[in-house]
């Protein structure tokens, strides 16, 4: 086994990232990157992520980008077959493209409710099902980290479609954690609590969110930086005996007292 020096050394490692052009997905590009590791990003909207590669990879080519529908069967296919074709095998995926629709159960429609599946859930499963196989052809031992929610834990108002999708993430990651140990490849959840963003600052602030802050044993909201050595571990080989494992970051949270 290699010493804790080399644990987070990603120098000569694939990283696969969904939901890359924005949010979280964009800054584990950057989080990954840093530490040497050859990131392909995947979302929609490709304009975001030519300027992300622009602004961060101005040296070397060690940010590729691929415009993928993680919701779409054939783009997701198509992008893993030119992986392939490149023999450029993901050491680890991180499923991170997530989408969210706020409104009373009795006012959401079937759309929103299929929007938020097929992203949240239906395109994890997509994307690990061909990491997998392609890890697997290539007998190539990975990690793969879904990035889940405590909201998949507990549940909030308004959010119905989102939960259901996060709490059968955690249990897909389980699924998928038992399925693949034998093929090396661990199969981890990060679950995140209420984390400052540029497009929930305004909430936080308000004083719905104060009063939310109020639940948070450590009193405060968390920071993109708090993600990022969690993350780091569930990539690394400082947790190669960990796979099914659910890692909530929500500054206690979910163990606050109903």
């Amino acid at each position: 086994m290699s010493s804790c020096d080399d644990w987070f050394d990603f120098r000569g490692k694939v990283a696969l990232v969904t939901g890359a052009s924005s949010g979280l997905g964009e800054h584990f590009v950057r989080v990954l990157h840093g530490r040497g590791t050859k990131v392909i990003a995947l979302a929609r909207r490709v304009g975001r992520l030519q300027a992300l590669k622009k602004e961060i990879d101005s040296v070397d080519a060690s940010i590729d980008i691929c415009a993928c529908d993680v919701t779409d069967s054939q783009s997701v296919q198509k992008t893993f077959a030119e992986l392939q074709s490149r023999q450029c095998i993901p050491h680890m995926v991180i499923n991170c493209a997530g989408v969210a629709v706020s409104k009373p159960f009795v006012d959401q429609t079937e759309s929103d409710w299929d929007q938020v599946l097929d992203t949240n859930l239906k395109g994890a499963w997509l994307v690990s099902q061909e990491a997998a196989k392609l890890m697997i052809a290539s007998n190539q031992a990975g990690s793969i980290t879904n990035i889940a929610s405590i909201i998949g834990l507990r549940v909030a108002g308004a959010i119905a479609p989102y939960a259901a999708s996060k709490a059968a993430l955690i249990h897909l990651t389980k699924s998928l954690a038992l399925e693949l140990a034998k093929h090396q490849i661990r199969v981890n959840a990060l679950c995140p609590g209420y984390i400052q963003t540029d497009l929930n600052q305004a909430f936080l602030a308000s004083a719905a969110g104060q009063k939310l802050l109020q639940r948070i044993p450590q009193k405060r909201f968390g920071s993109l930086k708090d993600l990022e050595g969690p993350l780091l571990l569930l990539c690394s080989d400082a947790s190669a005996f960990m796979t099914g494992s659910v890692v909530a970051v929500d500054g206690g949270h979910l163990v606050n007292s109903l």
